[in-house]
């Protein structure tokens, strides 16, 4: 089971799985056209990500799953880990 904590929410996830997935490194403007979000929020989302190590920036505005994000998924961390 996924850790819950305060400060993410269903859009992280489905950011999170569709890296996971697609295995690809991604801007936010095409996390948000494949998730049907608008660029903005996913770059917010993403940040935050970021900070927690969930994501990691490959180059200027690409990112890519961490080991982290992949260890969130598979429900492998605390949530006291992601505070």
């Amino acid at each position: 089971m996924r850790p819950r904590v305060e400060w993410m929410n269903q859009t992280d996830d489905r950011v999170l799985e569709l890296l996971a997935e697609s295995d690809l490194i991604l801007t936010p403007a095409v996390i948000a056209k494949n998730l049907e979000y608008t660029r903005n929020w996913v770059s917010r989302r993403i940040g935050k990500l970021d900070d927690a190590g969930l994501v990691e920036q490959v180059d200027s505005g690409y990112y890519r799953i961490s080991d982290r994000g992949r260890a969130y998924l598979g429900g492998e961390l605390d949530a006291e880990n992601l505070e």
